[in-house]
């Protein structure tokens, strides 16, 4: 009985590839095709691949620059999990406050950030990087008391992140919170120095305390790392006001 039960193994032909595999398939795609991997995906969706394809779609979008269409997928894919009782929907929502942010939309952020975190199942970084959404959320609602109590614990889920420390000295800065804004852009300068936004803002941060030579260093230093930028072109015009008038 072996050998026929191998030859109507070889006719079945391979298996299904299972659902993880096929995300993995899917998300691959979307780094290199995004457009090839959003019609994979809504072909998977359709087909009843539930939170794991609305994913993938979110992710294809993102990668294509289509921030509010992705953070809806991913908000899909929320909603999809928490009727699974998948532990997954957190997550999913906070690729959703971080795809609403991208697309400049500070209400919704914060409405599906506060839905990642009131889950309660977010450990770790994933917590930080969470907590650092919902404060570049309240930042951009003018709430920069709410964005400092989510700040301080992302510090410590995010303690690697150079970005969170960025954040925490420009809140210190506008906060008018001088020996703060100075320590935490220390931070960030330690984990990346490289990086013009770092520099741009250490130089702020240096005019603020009076210290014209640092502020000069530091904004030539983003000037000169990323000049097309946003941060280089801020830092020029921050250089600008130093030049000698022309008679």
């Amino acid at each position: 009985m072996i050998l026929p039960l191998l030859l109507l193994a070889a006719q079945a032909g391979p298996p299904a590839p299972s659902l993880q595999d096929r995300f993995n398939a899917c998300v691959e795609l979307a780094g290199r095709d995004p457009h090839a991997a959003a019609e994979e995906a809504g072909r998977w969706r359709l087909a009843g691949g539930g939170a794991l394809a609305r994913q993938c779609l979110g992710m294809a979008y993102a990668n294509d620059g289509k921030w509010a269409a992705a953070a809806s997928e991913f908000e899909g894919a929320a909603r999809a999990a928490e009727l699974a009782k998948d532990k997954r929907a957190a997550l999913y929502w906070a690729q959703s406050g971080n795809a609403w942010l991208a697309a400049q939309d500070a209400p919704k952020a914060r409405a599906a950030l506060d839905a990642a975190l009131a889950a309660g199942t977010l450990t770790g970084l994933d917590r930080g990087e969470a907590m650092l959404d919902r404060a570049r959320a309240q930042v951009a609602a003018g709430d920069l008391a709410g964005a400092r109590s989510d700040l301080d614990p992302a510090l410590i889920d995010a303690a690697a992140d150079p970005l969170a420390w960025l954040l925490s000295a420009t809140l210190a800065r506008r906060m008018d919170d001088l020996p703060r804004a100075r320590k935490d852009i220390a931070e960030a300068l330690r984990l990346s120095s490289e990086d013009a936004s770092v520099q741009l803002e250490a130089g702020n941060i240096a005019a603020l305390a009076g210290d014209e030579a640092g502020a000069k260093a530091a904004w030539r230093q983003a000037a000169n790392r990323a000049p097309a930028s946003e941060a280089g072109k801020r830092a020029q015009a921050a250089l600008a006001q130093f030049d000698t008038a022309t008679p």
